[in-house]
């Protein structure tokens, strides 16, 4: 089937792309325009004409890219118009009118990229992450993953696994042929080599799944301490409801932000104390689950009124702050205790010390975005497959130490697999799906 879809974005703009893919592209080409296809790779201007009429669509430029130097890998086009929906939808129309041509699913010329080895699946994936980036930092790292080093990280391991997963199967095939003493230093030298690099990598903190996804901060404490406002305060917006009424926030509210170049996800959650309402109880199960996932906690409490159940005070460890709002009506100086914890003391209402916490903040973020070159894993998926490796060689350096070789020979096959699958050099059709439908239409 040839494909086809709008790739850049939807709604009114001055240009819209879209992109065919597929063995009837030169045909497509032909029927909208009366003409053959442009020289390779060469803007062409052409009169875009609607299927088997003479009814102009628009006039607009033909890229064309022929297999296998095209982005697919495939017969691949890119037709330039403006960008009105009713252009657009014309244009849609026309081509759905050929035999053979469908509207692309999500990702899927990136899929066929893939599939027709122009790309690994870590590099697609940083497309997906490239065009989904919303700050700085989230940007580099899907550069720095689309430059190929992480792929070749993980074939420079998976190599390393197969030469000894050969010398392994030699000794399989001839039991009765001792290894030479060099061969198996070797094998232990190469295995315990793969070990320290794979627990070096899985020990990365999850900095790049936190560049990707978000740093996650949690606003959490007592009902009617201001969380609400704190979230519509570092917002810029109204995203959360401010009331009077205590245990007005039953769910949690999440709003993405940036700061400083950062990504970040901000959880406004249900006020901490003991309720015999079933949803509110429900709400503040929800909020001490969310304070389990944070990265960093904002622990937001009533200047007047500083207790600490036993609850709050267990989530005030070293990735929590502590928030003293309402200031403006405090009388006297707060508690000794309390200055001895890792606080501020705040007024959201008189706009007061807000830069301060949002400092702690940014120092926060610094702190657990120290980022490398060495970054690897950015998905949970990766992480899973390395984890997965580093069980079966294990595994296989028990079973090669009692000269078990056929059963360390399968947990070395296993252990490259799973390095296999991150870079999609096995079969990885069972993940294929739930990689590719991140995508948008057209990538």
């Amino acid at each position: 089937m040839t494909i086809y879809a709008l790739s850049s974005g939807p709604g009114i703009s001055g240009i819209a792309i879209v992109r065919v893919s597929g063995e009837e592209t030169p045909k497509v080409i032909e029927l909208l325009t009366g003409k053959p296809v442009p020289k390779p790779r060469v803007a062409t201007l052409r009169k875009i004409n609607k299927i088997n009429t003479s009814e102009l669509i628009d006039e607009g430029i033909i890229l064309w890219f022929p297999r296998p130097e095209s982005y697919t890998g495939e017969d691949m086009a890119e037709i330039q118009v403006h960008g009105s929906k009713a252009v657009v939808d014309a244009l849609h129309s026309s081509i759905s009118s050929i035999e053979n041509c469908r509207l692309a699913e999500p990702g899927e010329f990136t899929k066929l990229a893939f599939q027709n080895g122009k790309i690994n699946l870590l590099k697609a994936e940083s497309v997906a992450d490239l065009i989904s980036s919303e700050t700085e930092i989230q940007r580099q790292q899907a550069i720095k993953i689309m430059n190929g080093k992480s792929a070749d990280q993980f074939n420079f391991l998976r190599e390393k696994l197969l030469k000894i997963l050969s010398h392994v199967e030699a000794k399989i095939d001839f039991p009765d042929e001792d290894l030479p003493d060099d061969i198996l230093k070797e094998i232990k030298k190469s295995l315990d080599e793969v070990l320290i690099n794979i627990e070096k990598i899985l020990d990365d903190q999850k900095v790049g799944e936190r560049i990707r996804e978000g740093f996650k901060i949690a606003i959490l404490g007592p009902t009617n301490a201001g969380k609400s406002s704190l979230l519509n305060h570092l917002s810029n917006r109204d995203v959360a409801i401010v009331s009077e009424i205590a245990g007005t926030t039953r769910d949690v509210i999440e709003t993405h932000l940036n700061i400083d170049g950062y990504p970040v996800i901000v959880s406004d959650t249900a006020g901490i104390r003991e309720s015999k309402n079933e949803i509110e109880k429900k709400g503040i199960k929800l909020s001490l689950n969310r304070a389990e996932e944070a990265d960093l906690k904002l622990i937001v409490v009533d200047a007047k009124n500083v207790e600490f159940t036993d609850v709050l005070r267990g989530l005030l460890d070293q990735n929590a702050i502590l928030v003293i709002n309402k200031s403006d009506l405090l009388e006297g100086d707060i508690d000794p205790e309390i200055k001895k914890l890792n606080h501020v003391l705040i007024s959201i209402k008189e706009n007061f010390n807000i830069d301060e916490l949002i400092l702690k903040i940014k120092n926060n973020l610094k702190n657990k975005f120290i980022t490398s070159d060495d970054i690897l894993i950015t998905r949970e998926r990766h992480r899973q497959h390395l984890e997965q490796c580093l069980e079966h060689l294990k595994n296989f350096g028990k079973k090669n130490e009692v000269e078990d070789f056929d059963k360390a020979a399968e947990d070395l096959r296993l252990a490259s697999r799973h390095l296999g699958m991150i870079v999609g050099k096995v079969d990885v059709e069972e993940i294929l799906g739930s990689i590719f439908n991140d995508f948008c239409i057209g990538k």
